[in-house]
């Protein structure tokens, strides 16, 4: 396809919010945190409300995402699994149509060790960039050279990572050593702002923002913005044995301290109800503080005169369980694990503004919708389907009616506390998830017990998978399961043929 017209091309600004939770707009939470940006945005936009990340944490997420492809077919399943060099990406495919598409954040990308010399530095790190992308501004969690050094101009003393994100005050909920000005989400922000000054029409950005995922510190106002007495209560199956007791994964890997790892400075912190609503009240606040960052975006879009002339994604790339079950951060199988939210503005079809989709998406859509609004066909070994349909306020033919997702929790080089704890491989320390309409099957390897949540009756507080009456829906759960993985397996030449007459190809999504 030939480089679009640079004077015609429309702008592209994609943004990825780190580990916000779907219910914290729509749901559990949203009574109690202050995201007026982007329920001002849903309103102007078309919104997805089953939405779910296919697979977790960060960098497995984010090559899911970028990719549009399953885990169980990239394979970068880990923080630190190198993705394949020579995958197709959003980054590589925008370039076919003249687009330098702009990193504002990370994408967790640890690379591949394939030609590179075993001193390279890229091979030290997880939070390396993705092939594409061009780095305009460097802001990963671990590293953020650039913010550190504008703090450092302003005065503060500025300690390594993680003590740059302890509360500075003996309290839970104390502000962050610096000022909400200067906080690594408002740096971000003003950063992309002045890189769109002056910048021609037909620019690609990728925004991510490292909030709300932990370290759970705050700037004030925002560490106390939200009243922890006003917020719901985890969801729980009962106290931590109960939960234990559910299934031995959940026994191996749910632990007491769990609180303690999401905060610093408080090693031995116990999980009581107030340090619980406390730091779930610093969660919402970062994921307010965001929200007021990406209403500054919106805004000087609007003020440019650009705003329509801009596809606007906004997303996150997991959720965090925030004390529910028991557990936190996303290393299990519960939807809050998994459901995100996506919010997707096509300024050309404002006729579907407003809507809201109740139909099973994916994060693996996002790319070939993407690329499907630009004009250009996904690569085959994209597993998403485009959500343009939706977008026009149509409803696709044949589309899903389960969402998959899957979670590789063992480690070949330094085995998880789990994957120790069952004894496991790390080819068979995984879990995949299929959410049907009713519904959702939880299958393990290893020949560990299904789980099977019944959403018309207790939903994930009880697991039906051993009643009788269930076992005919735990059977087709999992052929609907093993369908899934058949119809979905990789393949660079899957729809290739070599015949007599050259190469023949039927593109899996033709425009």
């Amino acid at each position: 396809m030939p480089a679009a017209n640079p004077a015609t091309k429309p702008n592209v600004l994609f943004i990825v919010i780190d580990q916000l939770r779907a219910d914290c707009l729509t749901g559990a939470l949203a009574d109690v945190t202050p995201l007026p940006n982007l329920r001002a945005l849903m309103g102007e936009a078309v919104s997805f409300m089953r939405h779910y990340s296919v697979v977790n944490p960060c960098g497995p997420s984010r090559a899911s995402i970028l990719t549009g492809q399953y885990a169980m077919n990239h394979r970068a399943v880990r923080n630190g699994t190198p993705l394949p060099q020579d995958t197709p990406n959003i980054a590589t495919e925008v370039r076919k149509m003249g687009y330098v598409p702009l990193l504002y954040g990370y994408t967790d990308s640890a690379q591949d060790p394939r030609g590179r010399h075993p001193n390279d530095p890229a091979l030290t790190s997880y939070e390396e960039v993705m092939p594409g992308f061009h780095e305009a501004v460097e802001m990963r969690l671990e590293a953020s050279l650039p913010w550190r050094a504008d703090l450092l101009e302003k005065g503060y003393d500025v300690p390594p990572y993680p003590a740059i994100f302890r509360p500075n005050g003996p309290a839970l909920n104390a502000p962050a050593l610096y000022r909400a000005e200067d906080s690594d989400t408002a740096f971000l922000t003003d950063q992309f702002l002045r890189g769109l000054r002056g910048r021609p029409q037909g620019w690609f950005a990728h925004l991510t923002y490292i909030r709300p995922h932990p370290p759970l510190v705050a700037p004030a106002p925002y560490n106390q913005l939200v009243n922890p007495a006003d917020i719901p209560a985890p969801v729980t199956a009962g106290d931590l044995a109960a939960e234990q007791a559910r299934h031995p994964f959940l026994a191996a890997s749910t632990r007491r301290g769990a609180i303690a790892t999401v905060v610093e400075g408080f090693p031995d912190l116990a999980p009581s109800a107030e340090a619980i609503a406390t730091l779930r009240a610093v969660y919402l606040g970062l994921a307010a503080e965001v929200d007021h960052h990406i209403g500054r975006v919106i805004a000087a879009l609007k003020a440019s005169g650009v705003y329509d002339d801009t596809l606007l994604i906004v997303t996150a790339d997991h959720g965090e369980m925030l004390g529910d079950h028991h557990a936190w951060g996303k290393q299990t199988f519960y939807d809050a694990a998994y459901h995100t939210p996506l919010i997707i503005r096509d300024p050309r079809s404002p006729a579907a503004h407003g809507q809201q989709i109740t139909a099973p998406t994916e994060s693996i859509d996002i790319a070939p919708s993407l690329l499907d609004w630009l004009g250009q066909t996904a690569p085959d070994v994209m597993d998403g389907r485009s959500l343009m349909p939706f977008l026009r306020g149509q409803t696709p033919t044949h589309w899903r009616s389960h969402s998959y997702s899957e979670l590789d929790f063992g480690d070949p080089i330094s085995p998880t506390k789990a994957q120790a704890a069952l004894g496991l491989t790390p080819e068979l320390a995984n879990f995949a998830v299929l959410r049907g309409p009713r519904y959702s099957l939880v299958h393990f390897n290893a020949g560990l017990p299904p789980l099977l949540f019944d959403h018309a009756e207790a939903g994930e507080l009880h697991n039906i998978a051993a009643e009788p009456a269930a076992q005919p829906i735990l059977l087709e759960m999992t052929r609907a399961m093993l369908d899934h993985r058949m119809r979905h397996a990789g393949g660079l030449f899957n729809r290739v043929m070599i015949t007599e007459t050259g190469v023949a190809h039927a593109p899996r999504q033709p425009n």
